[in-house]
């Protein structure tokens, strides 16, 4: 008998995937309640990371990915002269892991910037999955299509911004993803370091430090130690002059 295809609500949900990408691979389509438990199944379990710890190094295998469900990430490579080079943060309700699909092994190391807990996602299942449960694999692939272009608007960024736009749009952006999981687009803690910021950026900490003071002195944020405070949006992005969508 063919099941029904009453959309399911996050009423009675074991797993709170209200704010993880689960959300994304599985309630926008309506499905049946049965294909919806069989997706809840999905999920290998849970696993909490320690601030500074790793959730997987370069060159390990790739086995999952995984659904931020708390807390944040920093990826980051390992450069020939011993420096470290941030590649990405990611926060609660995105997604790690990605970078070993295509090899089979990791490219990158995922390291908590906070406590943080994933939900583990077995690739092999997520697959077979996907084979059987209508729209969830192009779902799957809209999710890697925006790290594809996020990456792209990253080099975008870098290639052709002066120090305080690349701020300016770093902050911007973070603003940005916050709204999307529905927290405040205007006040929130950055976990990362300057130094991590100025990595990510290809700027130096001193470089990271006068633009965030610069921006304080005009108003345009206030910043206590990592709390920032957004005082003027408008102003930030008019200091970008090319926006790469990154959200």
């Amino acid at each position: 008998m063919k099941a029904t295809t009453a959309p399911v609500t996050l009423t009675g949900l074991k797993k709170a995937c209200s704010q993880c990408n689960l959300f994304e691979l599985c309630l926008p389509f309506g499905i049946s309640e049965t294909d919806f438990l069989r997706l809840d199944d999905l999920v290998g379990s849970q696993r909490k990371i320690k601030r500074q710890q790793p959730l997987y190094r370069s060159a390990d295998p790739f086995e999952a990915i995984y659904a931020i469900r708390a807390g944040s990430f920093k990826s980051d490579v390992l450069l020939e002269d011993g420096r470290e080079q941030v590649t990405g943060f990611q926060m609660t309700g995105e997604i790690l892991g990605l970078d070993g699909i295509g090899t089979g092994v990791h490219s990158c190391n995922a390291i908590a910037l906070e406590d943080s807990e994933v939900c583990v996602i077995p690739y092999a299942r997520l697959e077979e999955f996907a084979r059987s449960i209508e729209g969830l694999q192009h779902q799957f692939h809209k999710i890697m299509s925006r790290e594809i272009v996020r990456d792209h608007s990253m080099m975008l960024l870098l290639g052709s911004m002066r120090a305080e736009e690349r701020l300016a749009a770093f902050l911007t952006n973070m603003s940005q993803r916050c709204t999307a999981r529905g927290f405040s687009p205007t006040e929130f803690h950055l976990r990362m370091t300057r130094e991590e910021i100025g990595s990510y950026l290809g700027l130096k900490l001193e470089t990271v430090s006068r633009a965030f003071s610069h921006f304080q002195e005009k108003g345009l944020i206030s910043v206590q130690q990592k709390h920032i405070c957004i005082l003027d949006a408008e102003g930030l992005k008019k200091l970008i002059q090319h926006q790469p969508c990154m959200h």
